[in-house]
């Protein structure tokens, strides 16, 4: 895949107008008030051949008190240095506790969200999603999409939010020094939680997806912006009532909520999550202390372990030893 997106000099400057609902603010107040007061979060310790990790098995509440899984690593001797509340791609699901050692090994916790009724594909997932939909496009982009309140990230983005409470009500963890962290889908979840979540540390987010639908979806027929147009080529007609769900949902609007330090990267040959929606959400960050990592010759892998070692300089810099 060649460039094919704007120019990076535009890229910098691309602000596109927001589509922002009048209710939105109160539309996430209403989720987060009906997601909370539901129980506290279950840490079970689990042995596992990783003698130097503490490792423990997460039960939390998320949307309207539906249990949400999730691990939880830390060494079991050293002071936590901060925790990384980590989301996860598209069709992921938590996988196994072993592949999250990095960042125990470098002295956080991390603290790993499941995600409802995925992790069919890549990483197995461990939550079920107990609320439906109408008819929909193979995977989770237009799951409830006639209205804001039936819509899958709805129920996501509040389980977001619970894992950051879940996290912070964590013995070992210093509420102040919280992290949220993700790739594509994880990244577009992290803008969710930077937006909704108070007194974050920071920000990592990884060529985020769920950003400036509408541009997606006019430039680029990869998944899973394909399952948008896919759907409205049979729901002729119907795309402002589409478009208007989506604008509760779209990190533009999350980012413009969000002021912890953010670490953003965007790669300038990425269909999946095309350059300019990375920049409208970078762009429309509501922070000051925000950096964008640019691979110009990469795909939607990104920037991958060259951005990994980004991850602990900004860690280093925002928790501090």
């Amino acid at each position: 895949m060649a460039q094919f997106d704007l120019p990076l000099a535009q890229l910098e400057t691309y602000r596109p107008e927001r589509e922002e609902p009048a209710d939105f603010d109160a539309f996430w107040q209403e989720t987060r008030d009906l997601s909370r007061g539901h129980g506290d979060a279950e840490f079970v310790r689990i042995e596992t051949r990783m003698p130097h990790l503490v490792v423990e098995d997460v039960t939390f509440s998320g949307f309207a008190g539906h249990p949400i899984k999730g691990w939880m690593l830390r060494h079991p001797d050293a002071p936590v240095r901060g925790t990384v509340v980590q989301f996860i791609g598209y069709n992921g699901g938590r996988g196994v506790p072993e592949q999250w050692t990095l960042l125990p090994s470098a002295g956080y916790a991390h603290f790993i969200m499941d995600s409802r009724g995925q992790g069919s594909a890549g990483n197995a997932g461990a939550t079920t999603d107990p609320i439906g939909s109408g008819p929909q496009h193979v995977g989770r982009l237009t799951s409830g999409i006639t209205a804001p309140r039936d819509y899958y990230y709805r129920r996501l983005f509040a389980d977001a939010v619970g894992a950051v409470a879940a996290a912070r009500s964590h013995p070992a963890v210093d509420p102040a020094k919280v992290v949220v962290a993700g790739g594509s889908q994880g990244g577009g979840i992290a803008l969710a939680a930077a937006g909704l979540c108070d007194g974050l540390a920071g920000v990592m987010a990884d060529v985020p997806f769920l950003s400036h639908f509408r541009r997606a979806v006019q430039i680029t027929d990869a998944l899973p912006y394909l399952e948008l147009a896919t759907y409205l080529q049979s729901r002729r007609g119907e795309e402002d009532d589409v478009f208007r769900t989506l604008s509760y949902f779209d990190g533009v609007n999350f980012a413009a909520r969000a002021s912890a330090p953010a670490l953003f990267s965007v790669a300038l040959r990425d269909a999946v999550c095309p350059p300019s929606t990375v920049y409208a959400a970078y762009n429309a960050y509501a922070g000051t202390d925000k950096e964008m990592a640019v691979y110009p010759y990469n795909g939607h892998e990104g920037g991958q372990w060259v951005q990994t070692r980004r991850h602990l300089d900004f860690l280093e810099r925002v928790l501090g030893s």
